[in-house]
């Protein structure tokens, strides 16, 4: 049988390594693994549909999978997770000292629809009472000026979104004070370069994300794998071929993060680290598959109807390939 020649773009995360190197191949595919920053990917996968296959911001998806023939297909695979607390910045000149404080208040985000700001705001309103529509959001670029909304959005008269100005960019405002805080899934380069304007809502953000996982059960998913829809459709098995290939690199991840012998990292306590990760998210801390994150999704699929990005609140089935919905049994 004549393997089938896919593209993929994706970060270089660890856990795809094995996907890089050749050590995990596909049943049946050949796959052209392109490394690139995840905002270029997203903008070439969603305004072009450059590759096969593709890591894909969750929110984006879901923007795309709400409208009528949406080009893409997931499968439940999550390269990229990430609690969100440690990503609100504030404006020392703001007066914000706890969550509460942000009603009302100016706040910046590169893009409304990016899947770290939906996650901020659904905690910011779940956890700690802050409505979704009690801000003014300005979107724009964090460093560079000139960012627009990779997919165009049509929100609810209830949510006030403006784009700042063509020279301006959200790092600096944030330090001037034009805006008192950030939703970003990156710092602001002013965080580091002007402390004494620039902090974080929550300094001790790993202790809050610690209480916030204890209490919800939740590790928030940013990104996706998506497929082509018209790919996908005429080969129906690659999203299972897929599926288990993403586990099985995945595994080997798992594996080399507890040797002892010689460090696979660069971070001197990895094991600590390891354990003490084990010890509060369990021995599969970053589960791959539909079921074991079905209260994730959920969770998701409602801050998105909520914040008025989708017109309806999606079904989880709805969202993957069926062919990755369940397992065979021998």
């Amino acid at each position: 049988m004549t393997r089938l020649n896919l593209s993929m773009a994706c970060w270089d995360y660890d856990r795809i390594a094995p996907l890089q190197t050749g050590a995990v191949r596909a049943e049946g595919i050949d796959l052209n693994i392109q490394t690139l920053e995840v905002e270029e990917t997203f903008f070439r996968m969603l305004r072009h549909q450059e590759f096969h296959v593709a890591e894909m911001s969750l929110s984006s998806y879901c923007v795309k999978l709400a409208r009528p023939d949406c080009p893409f297909i997931a499968i439940p695979v999550f390269p990229s997770r990430f609690f969100r607390h440690s990503c609100i910045f504030v404006s020392t000149r703001s007066g914000i000292e706890k969550p509460a404080d942000l009603i009302g208040k100016r706040i910046g985000v590169p893009e409304y629809q990016l899947t770290a700001p939906v996650w901020i705001r659904g905690v910011l309103e779940d956890e700690y009472g802050v409505d979704p529509t009690s801000v003014t959001y300005f979107t724009g670029g964090e460093e560079q000026p000139g960012r627009h909304e990779k997919i165009k959005i049509d929100l609810p008269d209830a949510f006030r979104v403006q784009p700042i100005g063509p020279t301006q960019t959200l790092s600096r405002m944030l330090a001037d004070g034009e805006i008192d805080a950030l939703h970003a899934p990156r710092a602001p380069s002013t965080f580091y370069s002007e402390p004494d304007r620039v902090r974080r809502l929550f300094p001790d953000f790993v202790q809050v994300e610690k209480a916030y996982f204890q209490k919800t059960g939740i590790f928030p998913i940013m990104h996706v794998i998506a497929l082509r829809r018209d790919v996908y459709e005429q080969n129906r098995w690659i999203a299972r071929a897929l599926f288990k290939a993403f586990i099985a690199a995945q595994q080997i991840c798992y594996d080399q993060l507890r040797v002892m012998a010689s460090l696979k990292t660069m971070l001197p306590w990895q094991i600590a680290a390891v354990e003490e990760t084990i010890a509060t998210l369990g021995e599969d801390w970053w589960p791959y598959g539909v079921e074991r994150n079905r209260h994730v999704l959920e969770t998701f699929a409602r801050y998105h109807h909520r914040q008025g990005l989708s017109d309806r609140q999606l079904n989880i089935e709805e969202m993957f390939a069926p062919e990755t919905l369940e397992e065979f049994r021998i």
